[in-house]
């Protein structure tokens, strides 16, 4: 137990890795414990939203990344919604994320995660303040007001104790973390099986080429209530994974998922399996993301069926939130309420996903389903149709705009709440993210943004200016100044002086300040 770390992480996946990369950033040393010593090759987390991206930018790798893609350069990402099955006459290509693709620095994007990790991987081997544990596993971990310690173990019986200030849960569904911090969890059980299969097919490609350009495909089938018959591509040629309900009254064979796969798909075809596995379909959330030393983030703090792309990219974003919270309690500017919001702006976030976003689509679905039947009647049924198949998938990209209104280190309206519901806009919001906006030297204001707190000030008042400055180096905060006009759409905004966070989210914006000082502690946690 020679040496000390800032943070040990159990969890080498995408939001372990993207933990530690946060943190080495800002120049906090880690030790990322991880049972795989290989990668899985399952296509699973491909849909990587632009706020996701985003990270990646930040963190200096976003071209890597992009450059990692399997999927034909500016391949549309888009889903085909059909019903019954994806031969039905009835099908939609709804717009999806492009929806939103004006309010975020960068555009979205489709990978598979074991292509993502190695991204990430690759990036976190770069910092000599990382330490790395492949093969090796937590077994208990500890903690007192000072530190904490954590045991991890390997196969073959070899153990060690590794000590740190701060341990961070990134262990998935089944976390060691989390069961040892005495954190229950809770949600919706929806009593299905669902089973994953990764194919391979040139001839559904060929067959697929009846609809425009997409990456996913369902079809909404009334015998399953709501739930997805879903196929989502690999690549362009022939790579595929497929989901859907187990019947209950089968013992699946491989004969019978090729059954269900030709089901969904509305005729035979030929394919190759590579991988089938099976998964309950249920949300659940931690009852906190926090117990003294010791946090949870990602699946370690909840989990939800792959339904619209939600896990991984929550997962990074906790990632995001935590680290830069434990780097500035660490480097002595923030406070204990720093660490607390962790949880109170996280959490309500993913209940609102997995109970409005992902089982409030399936009852809205289901309820459609039981409501409308072109066999009864068409004219009605297909009214119906045009109006939910083009618009329910824009509405939930439109809404789902995760905000910590209700944070108490932010500046939000009175009565606000931390929730994924919200309004995307260029308007600042003291809660919300940034929008993008072009500075007079023609450079996005992404490229002007730096790792510690932003001040934009655009035509403010020097004097106030001044103050943040001196509130800011008074507690060691990091602050970085932007200058500029009010105009050429930076007045948008609506504000001339905005405080944006590490995380681009907004902590306070007003055109004249009474405080700073205050302004600045409370930003701080203090």
């Amino acid at each position: 137990m020679s040496k000390t770390y800032d943070v040990i992480i159990v969890g080498g996946g995408p939001v372990g890795v993207g933990l530690a990369i946060t943190l080495a950033m800002r120049g906090k040393s880690c030790a990322v414990i991880e049972r795989r010593t290989q990668m899985h090759n399952i296509p699973k987390g491909q849909n990587l939203t632009h706020r996701t991206l985003e990270h990646f930018h930040f963190w200096g790798i976003e071209d890597r990344l992009r450059g990692a893609r399997i999927m034909p350069d500016g391949h549309a990402i888009g889903e085909i919604l059909a019903y019954k099955n994806m031969m039905s006459e009835y099908w939609h290509a709804p717009k999806g994320r492009e929806l939103v693709t004006d309010f975020y620095f960068t555009k979205n994007e489709r990978i598979p995660q074991y292509l993502l990790e190695n991204v990430l991987r690759e990036r976190m081997e770069e910092f000599d303040s990382i330490d790395t544990f492949y093969g090796w596993r937590a077994e208990s971990f500890e903690q007192d007001g000072d530190s904490a310690r954590v045991t991890i173990a390997t196969e073959s019986g070899n153990t060690q104790v590794l000590e740190g200030s701060y341990v961070a849960g990134c262990d998935g569904g089944q976390s060691t973390i989390r069961e040892q911090m005495g954190v229950e969890w809770g949600g919706t059980d929806f009593d299905e099986v669902m089973v994953l299969a990764v194919f391979r097919s040139s001839q559904l490609h060929d067959l697929f080429k009846r609809f425009p350009d997409r990456s996913t495909y369902r079809a909404i089938d009334p015998a399953y209530k709501g739930y997805w018959k879903f196929f989502g591509r690999i690549d362009v040629g022939e790579g595929w994974f497929f989901h859907m309900p187990v019947p209950k009254d089968r013992n699946i064979t491989e004969a019978d998922v090729k059954e269900l796969i030709e089901e969904a798909v509305g005729q035979p075809f030929e394919c190759e399996f590579d991988h089938i596995g099976f998964w309950d379909l249920r949300v659940a959330v931690a009852e906190r993301y926090r117990a003294g030393r010791a946090f949870i983030a990602g699946d370690a703090a909840h989990t939800h069926p792959p339904y619209g792309g939600f896990g991984v990219n929550n997962g990074l974003e906790d990632a995001v939130n935590l680290g830069w919270k434990l780097a500035a309690r660490l480097d002595g500017w923030g406070g204990e309420a720093l660490l607390d919001s962790y949880d109170l702006e996280r959490r309500p976030v993913f209940r609102a996903v997995g109970e409005d976003f992902i089982a409030g689509r399936i009852k809205r679905e289901r309820a459609f389903l039981e409501r409308y039947n072109p066999d009864v009647g068409k004219a009605e049924f297909e009214a119906a149709w045009e109006a939910h198949a083009s618009g329910d998938l824009g509405k939930i990209v439109q809404s789902y705009e995760p905000n910590y209104e209700g944070s108490p280190i932010v500046f939000g309206p009175e009565g606000g709440i931390c929730s994924a519901h919200g309004q995307h806009m260029f308007r600042a919001r003291a809660g919300h993210h940034l929008a993008p906006c072009k500075l007079s030297s023609g450079a996005s204001i992404a490229t002007a943004l730096r790792p510690g707190f932003n001040l934009l000030a655009f035509d403010a008042d020097e004097a106030t200016v001044t103050a943040f400055e001196r509130a800011t180096q008074a507690r060691g905060v990091p602050l970085n100044v932007i200058r500029d006009t009010q105009n050429n759409g930076r007045e948008a905004y609506d504000a001339k002086l905005i405080l944006v966070r590490p995380d681009q989210f907004v902590a306070w914006c007003a055109d004249y300040a009474g405080d700073a000082a205050a302004i600045v502690a409370r930003a701080a946690g203090v």
